[in-house]
């Protein structure tokens, strides 16, 4: 096994907990075991921590699966190094009051808290995608104000407040980072204006980069800097072979229609991202690669994030290498099931990279 000798900076290794019932042993077919419930996406938050990841990440969906504030509350008080990456979603959420359990769950975790926007529809609505992420746009910066402890005179197209902030405060005394990602020209753009760091859903190598280079530029134009992030799901074995067999074990039971299902389920199943990873499978090679180690087959019963990285720990540490010289500074990975596949990857690569939160 080689080692990683070029210098770069540390980056951040965060895993997934599948609080949107998105645990499997054969993808797309149910597990009572693996549903979403406390005990279940505490356990992997566990794991994830013994394993020594930087991060996790806590997606939210209203359709399925538990409520991601009530979660990273109550795992905040059960964990003691891992950061917590709450997703929330905009149109759910009154800035102000987010603001506030915010910095409720960052004092709770003695200041491990960061967030990940999600520029939502309120359930049962729909918003054009413009106005949405105008919206978004105007809670980002909301936020911001009131977690950096300064008073809110917003005067915006969908809220008008003037607020002294909470009472409470994180413990940095600032805002957390906040995560963000979309490939929509309204995305791009509320993500150049109001984002810290830009996540990327997997993509071949020189699309990668594109984005990364338009992201740069975009942020420049409002005189901003951005980070940047790269969602992945992971397949890591001794061997590249038997890599290869564990990501075909995981679709061999997968039925096309439910898998069809799955995806349409989705409150982002007719995004922009989304139709690029529809794309980038339908292009891929017959046995699903798009590029070496980079695998589309998990896209064919989930929407959003649709393809790992596979192959032995050399491959896939060069693989995040070759993002880490792109710029990508942070990781989110899952695999399927997400406990067993966390502890894969954080015996065979997480020792190997040099790694810190951001």
């Amino acid at each position: 096994m080689t080692t990683d000798t070029t210098r770069r900076g540390a980056c951040e290794i965060s895993w997934f907990s599948a609080l949107c019932d998105d645990d499997y042993e054969f993808l797309g077919v149910p597990d009572a075991k693996l549903r979403s419930s406390w005990e279940h996406c505490r356990d992997i938050v566990a794991q994830a921590e013994t394993g020594g990841f930087d991060n996790i990440l806590l997606p939210s969906g209203y359709a399925l699966g538990i409520d991601t504030t009530a979660f990273a509350a109550a795992i905040a008080t059960a964990t003691s190094r891992i950061n917590l990456l709450m997703a929330v979603r905009i149109g759910e959420t009154w800035p102000p009051q987010l603001a506030r359990q915010i910095a409720t769950i960052d004092r709770m975790s003695g200041g491990r808290l960061k967030v990940n926007i999600i520029s939502s529809d309120m359930p049962g609505e729909t918003m054009p995608s413009a106005p949405r992420y105008a919206r978004t746009v105007e809670a980002m910066q909301i936020l911001k104000t009131l977690l950096n402890g300064d008073p809110l005179d917003h005067d915006g197209e969908f809220w008008k407040l003037k607020l002294a902030p909470p009472s409470i405060g994180t413990v940095s005394g600032k805002a957390p980072l906040l995560y963000f990602g979309g490939l929509s020209e309204d995305a791009r753009e509320a993500a150049a204006k109001g984002c810290d760091v830009f996540l990327m859903w997997p993509d071949k190598q020189e699309n990668v980069a594109a984005i990364i280079a338009d992201m740069k530029a975009r942020a420049a134009k409002h005189g901003r800097t951005l980070r940047f992030g790269y969602r992945a799901h992971v397949i890591v074995r001794e061997t590249e072979a038997e890599a290869r067999i564990a990501a075909e074990r995981l679709l061999s039971k997968l039925d096309a229609a439910e898998g069809a299902a799955i995806r349409a389920k989705s409150l982002d199943s007719t995004s922009t991202g989304v139709a690029a990873q529809a794309a980038l499978r339908e292009n891929a090679a017959d046995d699903g690669y798009a590029e070496p180690n980079l695998w589309t087959g998990v896209g064919r019963a989930r929407s959003g994030c649709g393809a790992a990285i596979v192959g032995d720990p050399d491959q896939v540490l060069a693989k995040l290498n070759a993002y880490r010289d792109m710029g990508i500074e942070a990781f989110i990975l899952s695999g399927y099931p997400h406990a067993a596949e966390a502890d894969l990857f954080a015996r065979h690569v997480l020792p190997r990279i040099d790694h810190a939160p951001l």
